[in-house]
């Protein structure tokens, strides 16, 4: 899912420099959404990884 931010920020910014502003900010607005539910699904799998971790076997 990084990697499709990550993606969609390199279109972002090859569309600025190029001179298409809406299409660079409809990418950069797609690359922080993608972005952002990364981070919240990385925090959730922590959180479940430590809280798994205290459970005995």
């Amino acid at each position: 899912m990084l990697r499709w931010a990550l993606i969609f920020l390199v279109v972002a910014i090859i569309a600025a420099v190029l001179g298409f502003g809406g299409i660079a900010g409809a990418a950069a607005g797609i690359a922080k959404i993608i972005f952002y539910v990364f981070i919240i699904l990385l925090l959730i799998s922590v959180v479940m990884g430590l809280v798994g971790r205290g459970r005995p076997k």
